[in-house]
């Protein structure tokens, strides 16, 4: 738990607040520790993760303490310790894992700690197997060309049947 004193400081208030404000609106966290990563690298990652409009910010970690304390979020405070930047992420948080795993690998100095996803605590181990489960939009492709297939060979064996019919000189049936 993060240590407040008795009287805040109005800054320190204030920097709460606004760090509160940022996790505002994102449902899931990834926490990381960037010791080690060039300000190039870490530009790089943000690029990638903002391509999937998951913002990778830098935080105070007593202040994030406290803003996920004051947000009913638990159990966070092991992955707030040294230098940490929070992958937020509003959907699809596998995606964004799979993007610090990948650049994990051009990276090695790059640690995900874990995450807080769906109201859950991650390890880094659960993490890393969470982000090679596809996406909830990979899914529902994989799902409706699942169902898509049979209707288009249905339709592909009506057609066939159509056409054998209008070359052996038969009419055709009418269509509806």
């Amino acid at each position: 738990m993060a240590i407040l004193a008795r009287q805040l400081q109005p800054a320190k208030t204030a920097a709460i607040e606004e760090t509160k404000k940022s996790f505002d609106g994102y449902n899931d966290f990834i926490f990381t520790e960037y010791r080690g990563l060039t300000v190039e690298q870490i530009t790089k990652l943000r690029d990638k993760l903002r391509e999937k409009e998951v913002p990778l910010k830098v935080v105070k970690n007593n202040f994030a303490k406290v803003a996920f304390s004051e947000m009913k979020i638990e159990n966070v405070d092991a992955y707030l310790k040294g230098p940490t930047a929070i992958a937020m992420v509003k959907e699809d948080s596998n995606e964004a894992a799979k993007i610090l795993f990948d650049f994990k690998k051009e990276a090695p100095t790059l640690v995900v700690k874990g995450g807080y996803i769906g109201n859950e605590i991650y390890d880094e181990a659960k993490i890393e197997a969470y982000s090679k489960v596809p996406g909830k939009k990979q899914l529902i492709a994989m799902l409706m060309s699942t169902i898509n297939g049979p209707v288009q060979k249905i339709a592909a064996t009506l057609q066939a049947y159509v056409d054998k019919k209008s070359q052996e000189g038969g009419a055709a049936p009418a269509a509806e």
